[in-house]
């Protein structure tokens, strides 16, 4: 067994090995499906576009010597007008064939992204739903949906100008050596000295200040989210300033880091580019006045005139394809960024399926010597523990806070897999069960409930999308929800947060355990379904809970020791550990950790009885 895991990780290092090969580009083109074809036929036109766009100027540059040649007597310039209906065309068709171009590469590239989201989505359809609480949705949005509209224009404009760009080098190299290599070389001193600069900015240790530039922009975003979503909670308690702490951090170190990028990194590099590439004429000049004596002494001033005024005028050229360098680069910069934050998401931890799932033999539940420890914790979470749940039992998870409680019970439906020992479900290790059939298992009702924003009917009818209007009514009324939908404007199919239609925790309670109700599952695992109701809700919620838990096998985390009173077993937990299991008349008559929890409970709920007495 030992061996299989070693030859496991292996494999996982040598497939990650592989992956780390591959570059940017082929990365994404891996993601863009049958679209590649058209991100090549894009970039392939791109190029033949650069190159018509080139050979106006060689026009421009035949009409000049022309001219020069029959100076004064411009009559006898006959190919003038041909030469000008060859820029023409030339243009003309290099800019149909460019927009074809961009036609091809924008289609792959919206395509591209829309299959990052897709594949991304579905990766974490197969997470265990821990990370999820682990994870933003903020955050895991902001790097799936950010990260991959971050790629549409590398691959939308970058790439056909890289291409296009590199076609256009070499035609410009080829044409600038063809007249006069001099002029032609001091023209491409700007090209050296913009590519060291670009070099400068975005190469070495720049490329990693880029990539906690990126990290920074996401911690922000996620502690803009957790602040928007706390602010009603801030403005109850009065704690702005406080709140606002971790927001104000998270700003000033995206401030930060981007100004060291822009200001510390950018600013010298950035300039000598623009100087470069805005200035290619004045490089021209040396070499002009160097050539010029030898030209006039050879007799051959007008050609040197010629050439003259056609590297005056192709220099533009070369601040043109500079530009496209740049802009080019920026993007397989920001795309390489964007593509690790996809990554995050793309490696998301997944659950093992069996190649062989079994089908559960009954509805009890085990743990057998059981450990799990969190991703970067030092300290396991649970340790070494086992318990037996029977058929239609009860069994209540009681103890302190970080005990273990919630996180034995996310272990039945494998929100989480164990490091080490075993969990079943019907005596079948839940590994060894079918996703989706230990899904339909298993019904869950969470403290902080979940509701969508959507109808009553939706919400509820989210546990069985097949179920009728009749059966979702049945399950509302065993939830005890009658008065909810009676006052709501349009009964169970109004819609949830809209138009202020708000329930409250109580009433959002019990729409869950509507859905738990509905679901029909043999085994239920409760969250402390009571724990933010208050009183009126509360004895709702319990006539629910015993129509839920009738006849099923029930795992209850509990805060309020009273609801545990019946249970047919309680486990005490405590930092990871089984303490002491028990019924409560066996629990309660002893000395341990329990005794003294329903002691300090109950003088609590003398406390509270005594205290409204005093304010009545």
């Amino acid at each position: 067994m030992k061996y299989g895991k070693s030859g496991c990780k292996i494999k996982k290092e040598r497939k990650k090995m592989k992956q780390k090969k591959q570059n940017e580009i082929s990365v994404l083109l891996g993601y863009a499906g049958k679209y590649k074809v058209l991100t090549f036929l894009g970039m392939f036109l791109s190029a033949v576009a650069m190159i018509m766009g080139m050979i106006p100027y060689v026009c421009i540059w035949l009409a000049a010597r022309d001219l020069i040649g029959v100076a004064p007597d411009w009559t006898q310039a006959t190919e003038i007008a041909k030469y000008g209906w060859l820029a023409f065309g030339f243009a003309f068709g290099g800019i149909i064939i460019y927009f074809a171009a961009l036609m091809c590469t924008h289609l792959a590239a919206f395509r591209t992204a829309a299959n990052i989201r897709k594949q991304g989505v579905a990766h974490m359809m197969k997470a265990p739903l821990g990370f999820f609480d682990s994870n933003a949705s903020g955050l895991l949005r902001n790097r799936l949906d950010g990260g991959a509209a971050e790629t549409e224009t590398l691959l939308a404009h970058n790439l056909a100008d890289i291409v296009g760009t590199a076609a256009m080098f070499i035609g410009m190299i080829v044409l600038m050596f063809v007249f006069d290599w001099r002029m032609g070389a001091s023209c491409l001193v700007a090209a050296v000295i913009s590519v060291g600069a670009m070099f400068t900015m975005m190469g070495g240790k720049n490329a990693k200040l880029m990539m906690e530039y990126q990290t920074a922009q996401d911690v922000m975003s996620k502690a803009g989210t957790e602040y928007v979503r706390g602010i009603p909670v801030v403005k109850v308690f009065q704690q702005t300033v406080y709140s606002f702490k971790a927001f104000k951090a998270a700003i000033e170190n995206y401030s930060n880091k981007a100004e060291k990028y822009t200001g510390g990194v950018c600013r010298v590099p950035q300039s000598v580019n623009l100087t470069a590439t805005e200035g290619v004429f004045i490089f021209l000049v040396p070499a002009v006045l160097l050539i010029a004596p030898s030209a006039l002494s050879s007799g051959d001033f007008a050609g040197f005139i010629t050439n003259f005024a056609f590297y005056a005028v192709f220099s533009a050229i070369v601040s043109t394809a500079l530009a496209r360098i740049m802009f080019a680069a920026s993007g397989l910069m920001l795309a390489k960024t964007a593509l690790a934050r996809i990554d995050t998401v793309m490696k998301a931890p997944t659950l093992e399926i069996t190649d062989n799932p079994q089908a559960p033999r009954n509805n009890g539940v085990e743990f057998k010597n059981v450990t799990f420890t969190y991703d970067g914790a030092d300290v396991p979470a649970l340790e070494h523990v086992s318990f037996k749940v029977l058929p239609g039992q009860t069994v209540a998870l009681v103890g302190p806070s970080g005990g273990g409680k919630t996180t034995a019970a996310s272990m039945i439906p494998r929100f989480w897999d164990v490091s080490s020992g075993e969990v079943l479900v019907g005596d079948v290790n839940v590994k060894d069960i079918d996703p989706h059939v230990l899904m339909d298992k298993v019904a869950f009702v969470f403290q902080n409930t979940r509701l969508f924003k959507t109808s009553i009917l939706e919400n509820v009818r989210a546990a069985r999308p097949d179920a009728s209007r009749e059966e979702v009514l049945s399950a509302l009324h065993a939830a005890q929800c009658d008065d909810i939908i009676e006052k709501l404007p349009n009964g169970i199919d109004t819609l949830i947060g809209s138009e202020g239609t708000y329930l409250s925790g109580g009433e959002q309670q019990r729409v869950a355990l509507a859905r738990a109700i509905l679901k029909n599952a043999p085994i239920i695992v409760l969250d402390e379904a009571t724990a933010f109701a208050d009183p009126e809700n509360e004895a709702l919620i319990q006539k629910a809970l015993k129509t839920l838990t009738e006849g099923r096998t029930v795992i209850m985390i509990a805060h309020r020791l009273s609801t545990v009173v019946g249970a047919d077993n309680i486990i005490v937990l405590d930092n990871g550990h089984i303490v002491e299991e028990g019924t409560h008349d066996k629990l309660s008559s002893g000395e341990g950790l329990y005794a003294r929890m329903w002691r300090e409970y109950n003088q609590a709920v003398r406390w509270k009885i005594v205290s409204a007495k005093e304010g009545d």
